[in-house]
C-alpha cells in the first residue's frame, strides 16, 4: 500500500461505501409493491464511482455481483456527453443493454457533485411481470427472447428532472401487473435517490478529490487481496462437468462443463465445451455467467475482502458464444437463474478438489420459481416467489435448511403475506424426512410447499431442478433426495410434471399445486456418521428409524424413549462393510 494512503481512512470510506449499498437496498424493500422485491428480496444495489466501478453492492443478491460493470459500460458509452443532474436510467435487455433477463430492470442514476459527474447509484430488480407469453414473464417454452415480453433498451426514464412519459405509458401498457411494476420502479427510483444522498455526504464531509482517490485505492486493495487468496489455492486446472434436467416431458439434458484454473495469483473459469444455447428460456446471459464465476470465487476467500470490482480483476471468464452460458440473439433467457445456479454448483464441485474445506457438498439448485397467474375480479394477479432453499454438508457439519443459495441471498415469503394478497392458501410447507444425503455429515432435508387456488382458474409456470442429476455428494458422501412437482386435481387425480414447464398448465380452483424441493448431498461415508448424531435426527422426526439403518447402519431400539441399540449398529455396520469390500 502506498504510504501517502492511509489505512484507517480506506476502512472509513469501505464501509461507508457498504453502508450507502446496503441502505439503498433497505429504502427499496421497504418502498417496494410487489412481493418478490418486498418479500422475496430479489434484488440487488449498489454505488458506482464516476467510471461505472463498483464500490460497493447491497446485501441480497450475489448473482448479480459484477453485473453492474457491464451494465453501466453501456450507459456511460452511450451517453457520454449527454448526462445530466437529474437523470434516470432504465433498461433491461441483454442484447442492447448488456442486462441479464427481461425481468430485471435497472435503474440507475448519476450523482453529480459541483456539476461533476462523481458517481452513480444503481438497483436491480425482479418485476412481478414485464409482459410476454406467460405471467410473470419466466417462460421456459419461449424460443426466442422476443416472447419473453418488453425488452428497455438503455432510455433516459427521467431526463434532467422530467419524466419520460411516454417510456412510462409504454412500460404500463405491456405489463399484466402495471401498478406494482410502476410502484417498484418508483420504489427503485427512490433507493438511488437514498445512495445519492448519502454519497453526497461524504463528498461534504471529506472532499470528493479524497473519496474518489480512496475509491481508486479500494479496488486496488481488493485486487491485491483476492490475489493472495487464489495464491493459497495449489495450481491446478480442477474440472467438474454438472448437467441440467432438460426442459419439459423428456428435454435433453444440458451439459455444464467447468475448468477452473489455477496459476499463481491469477483464476481462469472456463465454460467451454458447454451445450450449445437451447430454444428455451434457460440460457445464461454473459453478463450474468461472469457474476456467478465471481460469487463463487468470491465465496471461497474472507469476508474481508471488499465486494468491489476490484477483486473480479484477479478472475478471468472464458463462455463461448453462442453457448447455453453465453447466448447470441436472439436466445431467450427468461429463467435463465436456473442455469446460473446450477453454473455456481458446478464451480463448487471443481473448488472442491482445490479448497475442499472451503466447500459444500451440492444444495437444492438454488430457487424453485412458482407462478401462478390469472385474474380475478377483472383484474389480473401474478403470484411468484423464489422458493429456498437447502444446502449440502460441509466438511464439520450438516447441511443448513431453510437458507437461501449462495448465489442469492433471498428468503421465501410467509405464508400469510402470500394468503393476504393472492386467492391461494399454502396447505402444507415444512421439512421432509430421509431426504437429506446421507453422510459423515448429513445433506439437508428437502422443504415442500402446497399451493391450493381459490380462483376459478389459472395459469401455472413452474422453474425447478434435480430430479434425474440429484445433488451430490463429496468424499463419499452420498445423493439428497430427488425433487417432484405434483399437481393434484381437486377430483382426486394427480399428475407429476417436469421440473421446467415449458408449456403452462392451467389449474383449477380446489386444485392444488406440491412441490418438493431436492434435498442436500451427503459428505462423507455414512456409515462414518455418529450414531448419536443418528438417534437426535430420529428424536426431532429428521429420519426415520427404518432410514437410519438403511443409510447410517445404525439401529435404534424401540421404547418410550428411542436409543441407540450398539451391539446391533456394531453388527450392522460390520455386514455392510464387508459386503462393499
Amino acid at each position: 500500500m502506498s504510504a501517502n494512503i492511509d489505512p484507517f481512512q480506506l476502512e472509513v470510506l469501505k464501509s461507508a461505501f457498504d453502508t450507502i449499498a446496503d441502505d439503498i437496498a433497505i429504502t427499496l424493500m421497504r418502498t417496494s409493491y410487489s412481493g418478490i422485491i418486498r418479500d422475496s428480496l430479489d434484488f440487488s444495489t449498489a454505488i458506482c464511482d464516476p467510471n461505472g466501478l463498483t464500490l460497493a453492492q447491497g446485501v441480497c443478491t450475489p448473482m448479480h455481483l459484477g453485473s453492474f460493470y457491464d451494465a453501466m459500460r453501456k450507459i456511460i458509452g452511450q451517453y457520454e456527453g449527454r448526462i445530466e443532474e437529474g437523470d434516470v436510467f432504465i433498461s433491461n435487455d441483454p442484447y442492447t443493454a448488456e442486462g441479464q433477463h427481461l425481468p430485471d430492470i435497472y435503474i440507475v442514476k448519476p450523482i453529480f457533485w459541483q456539476g461533476r459527474l462523481a458517481g452513480w447509484s444503481t438497483t436491480v430488480a425482479h418485476h412481478s411481470d414485464v409482459g410476454g407469453i406467460v405471467p410473470g414473464s419466466n417462460a421456459l417454452g419461449a424460443v426466442e427472447i422476443y416472447q419473453e415480453g418488453l425488452r428497455l433498451p438503455v432510455i433516459k426514464f427521467v431526463e434532467a428532472g422530467r419524466p419520460n412519459q411516454a417510456v412510462w405509458d409504454i412500460v404500463a401498457t405491456n405489463v399484466r401487473t402495471p401498478e406494482k411494476v410502476i410502484g417498484d420502479l418508483q420504489a427503485q427510483m427512490a433507493a438511488c435517490v437514498s445512495g445519492e444522498r448519502e454519497l453526497c455526504e461524504l463528498f461534504e464531509r471529506y472532499g470528493l478529490d479524497t473519496v474518489l482517490g480512496y475509491a481508486d485505492h479500494l479496488h486496488d486493495y481488493a485486487e491485491r487481496l483476492a490475489r493472495a487468496e487464489i495464491a493459497e489455492l495449489p495450481d491446478g486446472v480442477y474440472r467438474f462437468v454438472d448437467h441440467i434436467d432438460g426442459l419439459g416431458e423428456s428435454g435433453e439434458e444440458i451439459v455444464l462443463n467447468a475448468a477452473v484454473t489455477i496459476r499463481g495469483d491469477q483464476c481462469c473459469v472456463d465454460w467451454t465445451g458447454s451445450s450449445p444455447q437451447v430454444r428455451g428460456g434457460i440460457n445464461s446471459t454473459l453478463p450474468f455467467t461472469k457474476a456467478c464465476a465471481y460469487t463463487a470465487m468470491r465465496s471461497v476467500m474472507p469476508a474481508d475482502v471488499p465486494n468491489c470490482h476490484g477483486f473480479t480483476r484477479a478472475i478471468e471468464v472464458i463462455a463461448p458464444a453462442g453457448t447455453v452460458v453465453n447466448p447470441v440473439h436472439p436466445g431467450p433467457c427468461g429463467a435463465r437463474g436456473i442455469t446460473g445456479y446450477r453454473m455456481i454448483d458446478c464451480l463448487f464441485g471443481a473448488l472442491s478438489q482445490a479448497a475442499p474445506d472451503k466447500v459444500t457438498a451440492d444444495g437444492s439448485g438454488g430457487s424453485t420459481l412458482p407462478t401462478i397467474g390469472g385474474y380475478q375480479d377483472g383484474k389480473a394477479f401474478v403470484f411468484c416467489e423464489t422458493f429456498m432453499g437447502t444446502w449440502g454438508a460441509a466438511e464439520t457439519h450438516d447441511g443448513q435448511e431453510g437458507v437461501p443459495h449462495m448465489g442469492a441471498n433471498q428468503t421465501n415469503v410467509p405464508i400469510e403475506m402470500i394468503e393476504a394478497e393472492y386467492p391461494l392458501r399454502i396447505e402444507r410447507y415444512g421439512l421432509v424426512p430421509d431426504t437429506g444425503g446421507p453422510g459423515r455429515h448429513r445433506g439437508g432435508l428437502s422443504l415442500t410447499r402446497e399451493y391450493r387456488l381459490l380462483s376459478d382458474e389459472a395459469v401455472l409456470n413452474v422453474r425447478s431442478d434435480k430430479r434425474k442429476h440429484r445433488p451430490h455428494g463429496l468424499f463419499g458422501g452420498e445423493e439428497g433426495h430427488a425433487s417432484s412437482n405434483i399437481l393434484a386435481r381437486a377430483d382426486g387425480a394427480e399428475e407429476s410434471l417436469p421440473v421446467l414447464l415449458t408449456d403452462p398448465v392451467y389449474m383449477h380452483e380446489g386444485d392444488v399445486f406440491r412441490h418438493v424441493m431436492s434435498g442436500g448431498g451427503g459428505n462423507g461415508e455414512a456409515l462414518a456418521r455418529d450414531p448419536a448424531l443418528v438417534l437426535d435426527d430420529v428424536l426431532e422426526e429428521k429420519v426415520t428409524p427404518a432410514h437410519a439403518a438403511e443409510a447410517y447402519g445404525v439401529v435404534i431400539a424401540e421404547g418410550p424413549v428411542p436409543r441407540v441399540d450398539e451391539a446391533g449398529t456394531e453388527a450392522l455396520r460390520a455386514a455392510r462393510r464387508t459386503a462393499v469390500s
